[in-house]
């Protein structure tokens, strides 16, 4: 649809900033009911790229300019101190559409303490029932798992002979084992789940997009860059946006959906006019509400890599320069959508427990087959596998605020990585435990030797150095625009902004506390139960 015909057809029901995760799934509820007209507003392009739908394809697009916005934070004051890539999906699907494809929703406790911050209706009795709908699991059948929702869940179809060895070593360190991360209980080591579907990605435009078809009350307007929401009193009413050259305004009769995620979101409300007064003002903007909390409270989780040397038949590092290796594995995939094409980006891995006085699993571990000084950089000459270590529960925050008034210019990301002493602490335990694991007489054949921090790399110093020079975002931040019933909060647990009417925020910036776990399969339950409110409210 052109710029020209979305002008003649400006006024909609509501309007959804942002087509990733959350913004896919909002607009997908919202459009099945048929009874209002949606508009859902995306900055980045189409999703036609193949290498979004090969799921190992989450390689090609760290460092594509046509389908990440290629943010990086600010280095720390104290540690951390060098830029970190902070990659975003910038294409419908949004990073669900480049991600490395694992699910997990996290630890029970996390809801039930988002409960106990003051939100009502977000414990984990009552977000269950979300995952559940949003989810199409293929193996699991139970109480904790859905089986006919628009996103579809699976299990790795090829058991790597390194992946197995590395389960029977965790039981080996005194580790138990899991069968389902998303069950009953997350503590232990299995496999990991997969939004992969017959060999191709689960991306939220595809679970629940593409099954609308060419919905007639949806309206889906790519490479839409939104400039504010515009207000009237304190009622958002419209939505400002370019498209290319084209300036369009498109007015909400109802409801606003932000769903730009933890750096978008906070950036967008700063733009249009909520956020800390003296900083907005210094910046030539009016200021709406002064709510000097939008763009705090950032949080994300940190990680650290074990590098290996590994037999050759144990590592995808000379994949992309070995022919007789893409010609296999490309038949694979071919034929029958397996190999390593066909696989997200772990296999198996684990949560544990860094102490016995730790009441939940506070660090998380994935086994990667392929190795790089950093991620997006070239693979590694030689053979190798990691062992990713990552700390599930930071006490460190962050910030995310906007630089100029340009809403073209990127935010200033400042994350803070590992500025609490507790996160340290915790981290080098992680680290630890990961090297205990790896020295058990089932990696023996496999783990030929530590390339990277070294096993000579033994005190807290040195080890806080190679995090330092060498650890990195998991790429889960969320709580930018946190959700609470204090005067801190952003919005309320209605998701509604603080201060203002008929505007809400669904999407993981709400989180008032980070998951313990990779953050995708919660973005979407968020929107799933941000959805059925809305249409409540709407009655």
């Amino acid at each position: 649809m052109t710029s020209s015909e979305l002008e003649e057809q400006e006024s909609f029901d509501f309007i959804v900033i942002g087509g990733g995760s959350a913004g896919c799934t909002v607009a997908s509820r919202l459009a099945s009911t048929e009874r209002y007209r949606i508009l859902l507003l995306e900055a980045g392009g189409h999703d036609a790229d193949p290498w979004i739908h090969i799921p190992v394809g989450y390689g090609k697009h760290f460092t594509n300019p046509e389908t990440n916005w290629l943010y990086e934070s600010e280095p720390g004051e104290d540690w951390v101190k060098r830029p970190i890539a902070q990659p975003r999906g910038k294409v419908i699907g949004g990073s669900s559409s480049i991600n490395g494809l694992i699910y997990i929703r996290g630890q029970q406790e996390d809801y039930d303490h988002w409960r106990q911050l003051g939100n009502t209706g977000w414990g984990y009795d009552d977000v269950l029932p979300f995952f559940r709908r949003s989810e199409n699991q293929e193996s699991h059948h139970d109480e904790y798992h859905g089986n006919d929702g628009p996103l579809f869940v699976s299990d790795a179809r090829d058991r790597h002979p390194l992946a197995r060895a590395f389960l029977s070593a965790a039981a080996e360190a005194g580790y138990p084992s899991n069968e389902d991360f998303n069950g009953r209980r997350q503590e232990g080591f299995g496999y990991y789940q997969w939004t992969i579907r017959s060999g191709l990605r689960s991306s939220a435009a595809r679970a629940y997009l593409k099954p609308l078809g060419k919905s007639q009350n949806l309206k889906i307007h790519l490479y839409a860059h939104v400039k504010r929401i515009n207000f009237e009193s304190r009622r958002a009413t419209s939505v400002t946006y370019m498209h290319g050259d084209t300036q369009v305004t498109a007015t909400a009769n109802r409801e606003i959906i932000l769903c730009g995620g933890a750096f978008n979101s906070p950036q967008i409300l700063q733009l249009s006019g909520l956020g800390p007064a003296q900083r907005l003002r210094d910046l030539g903007l009016d200021v709406l509400v002064d709510h000097p909390n939008v763009g705090e409270n950032l949080q994300d989780h940190f990680s650290g890599s074990l590098i290996f040397r590994v037999p050759d038949a144990y590592s995808r590092n000379d994949l992309p320069s070995n022919w007789s290796k893409k010609i296999i594995q490309g038949l694979k995939f071919l034929i029958a959508r397996r190999g390593h094409l066909a696989s997200a980006v772990s296999h198996v891995g684990g949560f544990l427990r860094t102490g016995p006085d730790v009441a939940s699993p506070d660090i998380q571990l994935l086994l990667m087959h392929f190795t790089s000084d950093r991620p997006g950089a070239a693979l590694h000459g030689f053979p190798g596998s990691s062992i990713v270590t990552t700390l599930l529960r930071p006490e460190s925050r962050g910030t995310v605020h906007i630089k100029s008034a340009d809403p073209m210019a990127s935010p200033e990301i400042r994350p803070n990585y590992l500025s609490a002493q507790k996160d340290r602490d915790t981290l080098l335990t992680g680290l630890r435990a990961a090297r205990t694991i790896a020295a058990q007489p089932s990696l023996e054949p496999f783990l030929h030797f530590e390339y990277l921090p070294g096993s000579d790399q033994n005190s807290d110093e040195e080890l806080l150095e190679f995090l330092n020079e060498y650890g990195r975002s998991s790429y889960h931040p969320v709580g930018t625009c946190r959700m609470g019933i204090d005067d801190q909060a952003v919005v309320d647990p209605g998701l509604r902004v603080h201060g203002v009417e008929n505007l809400r925020v669904i999407d993981a910036s709400v989180m008032p506390a980070l998951v313990s776990g990779n953050t995708n399969a919660p973005t979407i339950m968020i929107a799933e139960k941000g959805a059925e409110m809305i249409l409540r409210d709407a009655l």
